[in-house]
């Protein structure tokens, strides 16, 4: 089945993939209107953070679950080193495992939870154990869904802030797509260390450069999606391009309903042992970093795949390089000069737009991939379990 174009949403109906399709298409605009949000919310998100940030005996977590989880892991890194503050990411399944290993009763701790709907059981149980077992505990809830259990339990606290991001990002859809890049911007925002009016301002740039990226790679995406059914993809990034990664994997895994496999790793990391999943049905695509060093890594491993020629077909994603090296494989943008997270919302409509485009081509309804339940929406049979 030949997949619509993206700026067509109307051809997505009947092939039940409508609201992904718009999700996608929306997140610039979308991008553009958290930097207003930001700005109206300025004064209560710098009184809520107060020196918070400056203590070095603090903690901040950020944390989620699944995707959300990813958002933590692409945004913690960058924050941890603009603070004196302890910042790291920890996703909420392994907090409520093993809480012992994470939490400190006297070391005040600021969690930054991310939800789309606000209302995972992980999400609201990971709140609770924090503000029990941590004597000074605060809370920047950042959700798309003002009516979650997030938004509702924490109106009224003094130790909650509750961010909402645009209304329209809140996806109907099953996959995360715009909630992420969103709730992902807006943390990046929030935690810089630049003035406001820049931070506000990278996040218009950002929004410039995703319309770009949405024009001119649409019918390159469409044709890659359309002339080979690999059946199974590799993404791979280094630093905070990691978590991308597996974020792009985990969208061919959840809109394919597990039916191309997906797998992520480092450019570096791929070579010990992962390198043996490569067959010619195989589809790898290189995250590119903004950082000099990590792009010639990059760059070894691309030439590296494509002498061998086992893959079925190695290309890339990210900003363009001066020389072009690769251009003929790449989907480059030229890319103002960005740390990799905030850029990362950019590469990621790549790998979302040929999800959905694998999904429609697999008989599939990318809004809904499995209609009999078995993995949904909103996690569902998460029993909480308590600790002694």
């Amino acid at each position: 089945m030949d997949a619509p174009l993206l700026s067509d949403l109307s051809a997505w109906q009947p092939l039940g993939g409508h609201h992904t399709a718009e999700e996608i298409a929306q997140q610039p605009a979308l991008w553009d209107a958290l930097a207003e949000t930001l700005a109206d919310r300025q004064a209560a998100i710098d009184a809520f953070l107060g020196d918070w940030l400056h203590q070095p005996g603090n903690r901040v977590i950020f944390t989620g679950a699944g995707s959300s989880g990813f958002i933590a892991e692409m945004v913690a890194d960058i924050i941890n080193a603009q603070w004196p503050a302890d910042v790291r990411a920890l996703h909420t399944t392994n907090l409520l495992t093993h809480p012992d290993l994470y939490l400190e009763r006297e070391r005040p701790t600021l969690l930054v939870s991310f939800g789309r709907s606000g209302s995972s059981p992980e999400s609201i149980a990971a709140v609770d154990l924090v503000r029990e077992r941590v004597a000074l505990s605060r809370f920047l809830d950042i959700t798309c869904n003002g009516e979650g259990e997030l938004a509702r339990r924490g109106r009224g606290r003094d130790d909650t802030l509750t961010l909402l991001m645009p209304p329209a990002s809140c996806d109907r859809a099953f996959a995360m797509t715009s909630s992420l890049t969103c709730m992902q911007l807006a943390a990046l925002a929030v935690f810089d260390r630049a003035p406001w009016d820049q931070r506000l301002e990278q996040l218009h740039t950002v929004a410039a450069l995703g319309r770009r990226a949405l024009a001119d790679w649409e019918r390159a995406v469409t044709a890659l999606a359309a002339t080979a059914a690999y059946s199974r993809v590799i993404y791979l990034g280094s630093g905070p391009l990691e978590a991308l990664a597996r974020e792009a994997a985990l969208k061919v895994l959840e809109l394919t309903a597990g039916r191309v496999l997906a797998l992520a790793n480092t450019p570096l990391g791929f070579r010990h042992g992962p390198k043996s999943t490569l067959d010619a049905d195989t589809l790898v695509v290189v995250m590119r970093s903004a950082q000099p060093v990590a792009r010639r890594y990059e760059q070894d491993l691309l030439d590296e795949l494509r002498r061998d020629g086992v893959a079925g077909r190695v290309l890339s994603v990210g900003p363009r390089t001066e020389d072009g090296t690769g251009a003929a494989e790449d989907f480059s943008l030229a890319a103002p000069s960005l740390p990799d997270p905030w850029l990362a919302p950019v590469w990621l409509t790549l790998a979302q737009r040929y999800a959905l485009r694998r999904s429609a081509a697999l008989g599939l309804t990318p809004d809904n991939p499995f209609p009999d339940g078995t993995v949904n929406r909103v996690v569902q049979g998460v029993v909480i379990h308590a600790h002694g």
